[in-house]
Formats: structure tokens, C-alpha cells, sequence
């Protein structure tokens, strides 16, 4: 009886550890799939259908709804990760590309790229807040993790417009180098990063002030700079990295986020475009366009130590545990 019990007790315990297993989910553009990956074998397990020309995506704070940018579809799908089935269509306003969600869990912000729209949506009740002209082209999305600031980054216009959440409104703007494409807050709402594909540079800006204290530049040997076109940045919680992907340079710049010192050039796949941590933030992992793959980086030693095939041109990226 007991060797019984001992045997049923570390099957419930290898059950537990396996359904605690971390996944990634990966958009390909050109599929109209998600690419579902088990971290533990490195392994895409599934594909799931999805709307047209998936890019966006995150997560619901509970990590059980992955939320999806269908851009061609003009639609927000909303999946509910333990049936892997898409319950919800949430308004999005045209070409919804990037988005992101207000710490309440509900205000999804998204960048409506044909209309030069940020869209307001109310994830639990489907209605439309508001809808927040922007610059010419928005793309990026991010808003403070405080909750106060949502901010969207014009591709045309070269900036990055502030909206105050307390009343959905635009309240400031900030200039930036040549097509801005991605923004993110550090953890304690003091510093913005946002990134711009043909300046080729990173700006970071003071949040209280609104103005740029740095700008990055990138030089890796034996590449052109006209292809290091910056796109998504992803920092560390720890505060001492920040990791830049260079799109057509194939590289992700290592970064000290304290001293803004460029510390090393990652070889990824071709056309590296976003990033995401798993939960301890060992592994980062990149979807890479044009290769069709991601590329998973071990973040304490710095090293590119796997490549996975996923769709044709994987876009995001996010992990849940």
C-alpha cells in the first residue's frame, strides 16, 4: 500500500510540473497561425488558426487569455489558453498592429495604424472608451506599470504622443528620431525606452519630464548600419539589462540599462523583431521574420543556444508559465 501511494503521489507530482511548463505562443503573419511552444522539450507542440495577419500579442494578468492583434481581420481575438479556443472578438478600430494593457486589466490600448487612432477598449465589456487621435502611422503601445501614462509611438510623425488614462486623453508629445516602432516602461514608471527603425537609435526618456536624458546607437562589425533598424526592446526586472532587437542586422544588442553602455551583439535568426522573458527571466526568446524561426537566448550567459522552426514570418512573442 504504501510503495502504492509513494508511486501515486510522484505521479501527481510530475503531472503538476508538467502542467506548470512554460509555453510560448508566436504569431506568423503569414500563416494566419499561432505557433504554440513547449519550453521544456523546445518543441512546437501545436498550430492554431487564427484571424489574418496575427501580430500583437499579450497576455491577461492571470495568463490565462492570450489576446491577439488580427490586423487584416480589423479584430482583437481573445483565446482562452486552457482550451486553446478563441472566445471573444473584441472592436479594435482598422489595422489594429500593437496594444497594451492598463494594470487594471481591463483597458486594452491599441494602436490603429490606417486610422491614426489609439483605440480604447473595455476587455470585460467590449465596449469602445474611446478613440484617441495620434500621429501619422501609430504603431507601438506600452502604458506605466503605475497605470498613469499610455503611450503610442507615430511611425510618420516621429513621435511618441502621452495619454493620460484618468481621462483618455492626449496630453503631450515627444519628439523622436525617424519612425519610432516600440516603447516600454521600466518597472518603476521613471524611464521610458523607445526604439526607431531608420534613426537607428534608442531614446530614453525621463516619464516626469517627457524629455529624452539618451540616445543609443549600435555598431556591430560587418554589418551595414543601414540595417540596424531597432524595433523591440525588452528590460530585465532586475534593472540591469536591456535587450534591443536589431531587425535586419540579425543581432539583439545587449545593453547596461544603468550606464546605457552597449554590451554585446547576440547573432539571432533573420529580421529579428520582438522579444519575451519566460517568468524568471532565464531564457529571452526572438521571433525572427524572415527566417521563420525564434531564437532562444540564455540570459545569464549571454549565449543564443537554440533555434526553432516555427510559421512564415513570426512577429510576437509572449510566454506563459
Amino acid at each position: 500500500m504504501r510503495i502504492a501511494l509513494l508511486a501515486l503521489s510522484i505521479s501527481m507530482a510530475l503531472a503538476s510540473t508538467a502542467s506548470l511548463a512554460a509555453t510560448a505562443y508566436v504569431s506568423n503573419e503569414k500563416d494566419n497561425s499561432i505557433s504554440v511552444i513547449d519550453l521544456d522539450s523546445m518543441q512546437v507542440t501545436d498550430t492554431l488558426p487564427v484571424g489574418k495577419r496575427p501580430r500583437g500579442l499579450l497576455l491577461s494578468s492571470d495568463k490565462k487569455l492570450l489576446y491577439i492583434c488580427a490586423s487584416d481581420s480589423d479584430r482583437v481575438q481573445v483565446m482562452d489558453l486552457a482550451t486553446q479556443k478563441i472566445i471573444k472578438q473584441l472592436p479594435s478600430g482598422a489595422d489594429p498592429e500593437q496594444f497594451a494593457l492598463h494594470p487594471n486589466d481591463r483597458w486594452l490600448y491599441i494602436s490603429n495604424e490606417d486610422d491614426a487612432l489609439v483605440t480604447v477598449v473595455d476587455t470585460q465589456t467590449s465596449q469602445v472608451l474611446a478613440q484617441i487621435e495620434v500621429g501619422i502611422e501609430p504603431e507601438g503601445m506600452a502604458v506605466s506599470p503605475d497605470g498613469k501614462w499610455a503611450v503610442n509611438t507615430s511611425e510618420t510623425t516621429n513621435m511618441l504622443h502621452w495619454i493620460d488614462t484618468s481621462t483618455q486623453t492626449l496630453v503631450d508629445n515627444t519628439q523622436v528620431d525617424q519612425r519610432p516602432r516600440h516603447v516600454e516602461f521600466d518597472k518603476d514608471s521613471q524611464r521610458l525606452w523607445a526604439s526607431a527603425e531608420i534613426g537607428g537609435t534608442v531614446s530614453v526618456i525621463d516619464v516626469p519630464s517627457k524629455k529624452i536624458i539618451k540616445v543609443l546607437t549600435f555598431q556591430i562589425k560587418g554589418v551595414h548600419p543601414d540595417k540596424v533598424q531597432p524595433v523591440a526592446v525588452k528590460l530585465s526586472a532586475d534593472g540591469k539589462y536591456a535587450f534591443v532587437a536589431l531587425g535586419p542586422a540579425n543581432h539583439v544588442a545587449v545593453v547596461d540599462a544603468k550606464t546605457y553602455e552597449v554590451l554585446d551583439y547576440l547573432l539571432v535568426g533573420r529580421r529579428v523583431w520582438h522579444l519575451a522573458f519566460n517568468a524568471d527571466q532565464s531564457l529571452l526568446l526572438t521571433t525572427n521574420g524572415v527566417s521563420g524561426d525564434v531564437s532562444v537566448i540564455d540570459v545569464k550567459n549571454l549565449k543564443v543556444t537554440k533555434s526553432i522552426k516555427v510559421g512564415r514570418y513570426p512577429w510576437g512573442v509572449v510566454i506563459a508559465p
